[in-house]
């Protein structure tokens, strides 16, 4: 289309730009939906481990997700290659099937009414009561210890709701007005939904159900006439509370009777606040799989509270009960308001308290009558007191091991002790950092152990220890050892071959979210990537222990750290929900395309939604790279850059890439450039010690090669390109073709925040002198790409080279190389001479000297090679 448009003799310029922004708005869409993917894999592969408690809702969410962004990625490749792979949708189309198939699987539960009381709660409900009540029930039911008195209300009650309120429709209808880009529209859609919620009455059976329940527990309890304040939590169901951090969903505390139905309906509508709209639309989760269950708990009148933690939530070599108490309620403790008593035990049936810290707790929330929360100030003497004596906090220690033996993993617990004395569990669940979530878990540097490596992202934590086997690009790894630690510059999929051999991996680049760290989650190995200098600081055959819950590696083997190497948690591993998200991650996770020069890297080579998004992923950067070859027939809608350059630059802005481009004929200056992949080519280019505006040094004898070569080679088979090089930017990408006599080189490159979608291509074609000569710069060219970690092929003279998935300012320091490069290497070919003059040129800028004579010396500041 874009070819037939510029044949045109009267163009549209307007129309033109647009094309070339729709063919890099498709792109990105592509990349995001690939880096969604990947948090999608990351995600189920947590769950796989087997120590979080999910249900089927979490099991059609995910597989709506990862089909919505699948077909996503081939819709918009499909767009961005004008349909030339079709193979590709029949493979989206065959998956798709099979993923949905498994997500129409119907729940394993019975059907359930509107009430449950929590000795019938347990994981095996979590569909109808989310995973809060869920795990109170288990608490109660199966571990046998003590929560407040309660009931949940199921998702059959919201359901309900939804039937009798009649305005299921009209929820769908004001979603569907939201704009993703326009936030306006999210709070409009989510004040007109809210405000259905809230002036619609509960059906008369769901009112009558709850009241009834409430009536039951104030009976229990022996409640007076005024009846049992109680704390109403949400506990959502369908993304298995991704969405229930930060405060997102509503609980409230100190409920009045009169005032339970209308804080049942506030919670009902508090999944359609604006910031929950807008994650469903960005993740792909349909409306029909959310749902809200609540759990209406006593008010315990606490006369203290706090958290506890199995072991130390921060650091994983104390595998002693910690405890955080204050007076009054629990918010205090949990919210960092107050500093808290510190109690340290140890995990025994009969703990012993190891430590006791006492702080000043000047301040405590309590609740009132009415249903109100007041801040109170402690009297001084019992500020200073402890919140619990001895016995009391073994007794919580113990309620702590207790959970962590039937949840098989390290336990988050919230606590309440009553003014009766009697202590109650509020909350447990597993003890783990997920991303964002605040401080993850680490070990402290192991006393009198030698660190040979500190910093890096685990992509896989855990702790691995063998000898150092580094790998490199070309290396063979067949004769991977088992039992070793892979050490290499940057993190591959290729790596796959292996990892059932590997202690651990450690890389200088890679991102968390990427398909290697995919590859190390499913496997189960320890990985730290993204470390920097581990090639550097790792030797060969050394002993060491990698600690990638910290990001340590030490010297030689670590006992403290290697106990630390124990079988996840199997607490879901028995149930029939596990065994259907097996499946899913069997359709999903596992990666056979790691080689894109493989004859089966191609559509019929997928067997899993991963391979899929891998191949696509690849194939979408050529795409782009062929963009070059129609920028450069642009019509009039380019302007013109106005640098001290040795080439007619033209500049294309697909959005964000310049600070004030309007019109069509303008000239911008370098200022004015805030593309980020752009601005970083533009200093290497721009670099005075370039000297771009000097002649380039002629050898008499290559001279005359190269003109002898031009008159007697047949016009056909020399190519002799434009003289206009051509740019086209955005905020965070570039497409840059030089196109200069008889040689181009064209570069592609995404450059953001997002280390998994960042990439370099690179290619370099051409020149006016023989084919020896042209295949020696081309090698000069690709040692220098070699040692600035790019991966480099050479083919007569062309070379072409890729760096990816590494940090932003990493990105742009290859960007900043390779437009110094450009610049040194123009009008190279006639100064080859001789073989020795490949590694003489390529040393010479490497060693940033840029004035090459071509005459012996290796460059102005050297000697003789």
């Amino acid at each position: 289309m874009l070819r037939r448009l510029f044949k045109r003799k009267n163009r549209d310029p307007h129309l033109a730009a647009g094309l070339f922004k729709a063919k890099y708005s498709q792109f990105k869409a592509l990349l995001e939906s690939n880096s969604e993917l990947l948090q999608l894999l990351t995600d189920l592969e947590q769950k796989l481990r087997g120590d979080t408690v999910f249900g089927m809702a979490y099991v059609r969410s995910q597989a709506s997700r990862i089909v919505f962004h699948a077909v996503r990625m081939v819709n918009n490749f499909d767009k961005l290659s004008s349909g030339r792979l079709p193979a590709l949708r029949e493979v989206a189309g065959r998956l798709s099937a099979e993923v949905a198939s498994l997500a129409e699987i119907k729940r394993h539960e019975t059907a359930v009414g509107y009430i449950l009381p929590y000795p019938a709660v347990s994981r095996d409900l979590v569909d109808s009561v989310g995973g809060k009540n869920a795990n109170l029930g288990e608490i109660a039911g199966r571990a046998g210890l003590p929560i407040p008195d309660g009931f949940a209300i199921t998702t059959a009650g919201y359901e309900a709701f939804l039937r009798h309120g009649g305005f299921l429709d009209e929820v769908k209808r004001l979603e569907l007005e939201v704009d993703p880009a326009d936030p306006e529209t999210m709070v409009a859609a989510s004040e007109g939904i809210q405000r259905l919620f809230l002036m619609a009455d509960a059906p008369d059976d769901l009112a009558q159900a709850i009241l009834s329940a409430y009536a039951e527990l104030c009976a229990r309890r022996g409640a007076g006439p005024e009846g049992l304040p109680i704390s109403m939590r949400s506990s959502a169901i369908g993304e298995d509370s991704e969405l229930s951090f930060a405060g997102q969903y509503l609980s409230v505390l100190n409920v009045r009777p009169d005032r339970i139905l209308d804080n049942y309906r506030r919670i009902l509508a508090s999944l359609f606040t604006p910031r929950a709209i807008a994650y469903r639309l960005h993740k792909g989760i349909p409306a029909e799989d959310i749902a809200m269950s609540v759990a209406c708990l006593e008010m315990v009148e606490a006369k203290a509270s706090g958290v506890m933690y199995s072991r130390h939530p921060f650091d994983l070599l104390d595998e002693n009960v910690l405890i955080n108490a204050v007076w009054g309620l629990g918010p205090y403790a949990v919210d960092g308001i107050v500093t808290p008593d510190v109690y340290r035990l140890t995990k025994e049936d009969e703990p012993t308290i190891l430590e006791m810290r006492v702080a000043v707790k000047d301040r405590r929330l309590v609740a009132r009558p009415g249903g109100v929360l007041e801040d109170e100030r402690v009297p001084g003497d019992e500020a200073a007191r402890p919140c619990l004596n001895e016995d009391q906090a073994r007794l919580l220690a113990s309620y702590a091991a207790r959970l962590e033996r039937h949840y098989h993993c390290p336990q988050d617990i919230e606590w309440a002790l009553n003014t009766e004395g009697g202590l109650v569990l509020l909350q447990a669940r597993p003890l783990r950092a997920e991303a964002g979530s605040g401080p993850r878990p680490t070990t402290g540097p192991v006393p009198g152990r030698d660190i040979l490596l500190e910093g890096g992202d685990a992509a896989c934590p855990g702790i691995g220890s063998g000898p150092v086997r580094h790998v490199w690009p070309d290396s063979d790894l067949a004769t991977f050892p088992e039992g070793a630690v892979l050490v290499a510059e940057h993190s591959s999929p290729k790596y796959a071959l292996i990892l059932q051999r590997i202690q651990a991996v450690v890389t200088n680049a890679g991102s968390v979210t990427g398909h290697m760290a995919s590859l190390a989650r499913e496997y189960g190995v320890p990985s730290l990537l993204n470390t920097r200098t581990a090639t550097d600081m790792l030797k060969e055959g050394e002993i060491v222990t990698v600690d990638a819950f910290s990001g340590r590696v030490y010297r030689g083997e670590v006992p403290e750290l290697l106990r630390l190497r124990q079988d996840k948690g199997r607490f879901m591993k028995d149930t029939p929900v596990y065994e259907i998200l097996r499946r899913l991650g069997d359709l999903v996770t596992p990666l056979n395309l790691t080689d894109p020069r493989s004859p089966d890297f191609r559509p019929e080579g997928c067997r899993t939604v991963h391979d899929l998004m891998r191949l696509i992923h690849e194939l979408s950067y050529g795409e782009m790279f062929a963009i070059s070859d129609l920028a450069a027939d642009h019509g009039t809608f380019a302007v013109k850059l106005a640098a001290a350059l040795p080439l007619d630059l033209y500049l294309i802005d697909l959005g964000g890439g310049l600070t004030d481009a309007g019109g069509w004929t303008r000239r911008v200056r370098p200022d004015q450039v805030t593309s980020a992949p752009f601005k970083a080519l533009l200093a290497g280019m721009l670099l005075p010690e370039l000297r771009h505006a000097e002649p380039r040094p002629v050898d008499m004898k290559g001279f005359f090669s190269v003109m002898s070569q031009q008159m007697l080679t047949n016009p056909e088979g020399a190519e002799r390109f434009g003289d206009k090089s051509y740019a086209l930017i955005s905020d965070k990408y570039l497409n840059f073709s030089s196109r200069v006599g008889y040689h181009y080189s064209v570069l592609d490159a995404y450059c953001g925040q997002t280390m998994n979608k960042n990439y370099v291509s690179f290619q370099f074609k051409g020149g006016a002198a023989d084919d020896v000569r042209k295949n020696r710069r081309v090698r000069a060219i690709a040692r220098i790409l070699e040692e600035h970690d790019f991966n480099v092929e050479v083919a007569g003279d062309r070379v072409v080279a890729r760096f990816q998935k590494y940090d932003a300012e990493a990105t742009a320091a290859r960007l900043d190389m390779l437009g110094r490069l450009l610049i040194f290497t123009r009008q190279m070919d006639m100064l080859m001479i001789d073989e020795g003059s490949v590694r003489r040129v390529s040393q010479c800028f490497l060693d940033e000297d840029y004035h090459y004579e071509g005459n012996g010396p290796s460059c102005s500041r050297q000697g003789q090679d």
